[in-house]
């Protein structure tokens, strides 16, 4: 059981004593960007003191936002550390005076260099390594954020996180079974669409986000859109037929009920054989804190959405990672 911080996080975590921090910007891009949505939610819900935006590399750089200063706390995120966008991010933040944590799986890459702090974690859709799922990017992100809310705030959770986080690697592989059914059953219907959007809101939605830009689009090369459960409705609704695919996720958080609503309706409007729906509430979450139930969740999904991913790519021809057209392969872009 995991009773304490990673030791990267506590020595990224004790640096930071005294320090007067007021606003936390948390930046990356691509799929590294997805885990910082539920960070934003986290630091939503447990942290008075905290302000926390959300800004993709470049972005965040050329924004330049006026408060970015010395009370800033910005934390970067990337895979291989290699990610340019996000390297340049970490000098910007820097050279106005704000402290720097990367998260990043090499901490002599680019990234790893050039912020105060490293802090890592592992990935085994990239690696083949298998892992603790509490030493993925999520749960890394996780800790760091209840230790600072800890030190800012003085609202300790770290402990019922520990004893969650403990407790995910079970309940993703139980989902994985619980989901093999379904996965069977949409793989085939998906994996012929041209267009497969996902529907997600409040923690859920960096997973869908990824799904959709990293998975669907980067890797099966099929159009597609992570939607906002609410904002599905004004607008986005209208492309809601018998032709298109969803991946609609219904997580736990406050938010759900939107979730529930746009699952609905694309059921309605597209039919159920053509909407896979991934429902937490059917989960086994045994030993999880109630507390921490809806924020490990969207790990659930990213984890288990990977591996249907495959079976997609098995029935459409075309290799996960190596059938990249342009990525990893192209530098002058």
């Amino acid at each position: 059981m995991k009773t304490e911080l990673n030791k990267d996080i506590a020595t990224a975590l004790a640096a930071l004593q005294g320090k007067q921090i007021e606003g936390v910007y948390l930046v990356a891009c691509g799929g590294s960007l997805s885990i910082m949505h539920p960070g934003k939610y986290f630091l939503d819900r447990k942290s008075k003191s905290l302000s926390a935006d959300v800004y993709n590399g470049d972005e965040f750089a050329a924004r330049a936002p006026a408060r970015l200063g010395v009370n800033s706390l910005v934390i970067l995120c990337s895979q291989t550390g290699t990610t340019k966008e996000t390297t340049r991010a970490a000098q910007f933040a820097r050279s106005r005076g704000a402290i720097t944590i990367g998260m990043t799986l090499d901490p002599h890459s680019p990234l790893g260099t050039s912020v105060d702090h490293v802090v890592g974690y592992q990935a085994s859709y990239t690696t083949g390594v298998p892992i603790d799922a509490a030493d993925s990017n999520y749960g890394v992100l996780y800790m760091l954020l209840a230790g600072l809310v800890r030190q800012i705030d003085h609202v300790d959770v770290i402990d019922s996180l520990l004893k969650s986080l403990s407790h995910l690697q079970p309940a993703i592989d139980k989902a994985h079974e619980k989901f093999a059914p379904l996965f069977a059953q949409y793989a085939p219907v998906l994996a012929n669409k041209k267009a497969v959007y996902s529907l997600a809101s409040g923690l859920d939605y960096g997973a869908a986000y990824s799904f959709s830009i990293c998975v669907l689009m980067e890797m099966q090369r099929i159009n597609s859109q992570a939607i906002h459960a609410n904002e599905y409705f004004h607008g986005p609704f209208e492309v809601t037929d018998e032709k298109v695919g969803f991946v609609a996720l219904l997580g736990l958080d406050e938010t759900r009920h939107l979730e529930e609503r746009a699952a609905a309706f694309a059921v309605r409007f597209a039919s159920a054989e053509n909407v896979l729906i991934l429902d937490a509430s059917t989960l086994d979450l045994a030993g999880i804190e109630e507390e921490f139930k809806s924020y490990l969740v969207p790990l659930v999904f990213f984890d288990t959405l990977w591996r249907f991913a495959y079976r997609v790519a098995d029935l459409r021809g075309i290799p996960m990672l190596e059938g990249r057209r342009y990525m990893k392969k192209l530098s002058d872009y």
